[in-house]
């Protein structure tokens, strides 16, 4: 069965008396303790210590994402300007018969460009390398370390394989002969992925590094020459139509991964 908690016994008057004042139409006008209706006002301190801690939170939340939208740095960007082909014939003799070979080099002039407004970029550990139907023609190439202020872009050209006389890759069979057909066409896609880490500098905040993966789809369109077509032919010294500037067709598509 519950329990009921009657009030306290009223004391009569303020001070134990009964005086004229208490007197209401005949009636004794009784008080009880403040503290049985809600009226204790004990502990007021520790509510406002709570209160101020809660502020200062509050703030420190504040002024913690406003820092962060501001100096929020963005992605890096990545473009191919021009391009060169200074190599690309069929080098499975070369390669001693087995695996299938092919020997390719390119110079491709990449701009990277940090559109961060207030974060600087720092860039190490890249490298490059041409790759054709998800399987590389040249090895990766490392690149220089960069650094970039606010708003910035930095331009290198590197050259991919080797030069004239580049280094002979394996490949699959069937990606040897579709890299033959499309250079004896005339138009050739070529991936270009760059590889590294970068790492941010935004006013008294510096980031780790970051891994970076940034790749370009680039169409290239190719000259014939005389003396064999486009794919024909080991380069020496511009034999079989090599080396020259390749067209690009179209505007690279290129995505940058952090």
């Amino acid at each position: 069965m519950a329990e009921h908690h009657l009030p306290p016994e009223p004391v009569v008057g303020r001070k134990g008396g009964v005086h004229a004042d208490d007197l209401t139409r005949g009636r004794r006008r009784y008080y009880y303790p403040s503290y049985y209706y809600g009226g204790y006002t004990g502990g007021g301190g520790g509510r406002a210590l709570c209160f101020a801690l809660l502020v200062l939170l509050l703030a420190a939340g504040i002024t913690w994402l406003v820092l962060y939208v501001v100096y929020r740095p963005s992605h890096p960007t990545l473009a191919v300007t021009s391009a060169a082909v200074l190599a690309l014939y069929n080098a499975t003799n070369a390669a001693g018969g087995s695996p299938t070979a092919v020997a390719a080099s390119f110079q491709f002039t990449l701009v990277l460009c940090n559109p961060s407004a207030r974060s600087a970029a720092r860039y190490d550990r890249l490298t490059a390398y041409a790759a054709y139907r998800g399987q590389a023609l040249t090895p990766p190439a490392p690149l220089p370390p960069l650094a970039q202020d606010a708003g910035d872009a930095v331009a290198v050209a590197p050259v991919l394989g080797g030069g004239g006389r580049a280094e002979a890759v394996p490949v699959s069979p069937d990606t040897a002969a579709a890299l033959a057909a499309d250079a004896a066409y005339g138009v050739l896609a070529i991936r270009v992925v760059v590889l590294g880490r970068v790492r941010f500098v935004s006013g008294p905040f510096h980031r780790g590094w970051h891994s970076l993966y940034a790749r370009c789809d680039v169409l290239l369109g190719l000259r014939s020459k005389a003396g064999g077509g486009a794919a024909a032919g080991r380069s020496n010294g511009g034999a079989g139509g090599w080396p020259q500037q390749a067209a690009l067709l179209g505007e690279p598509a290129c995505n940058v991964d952090m």
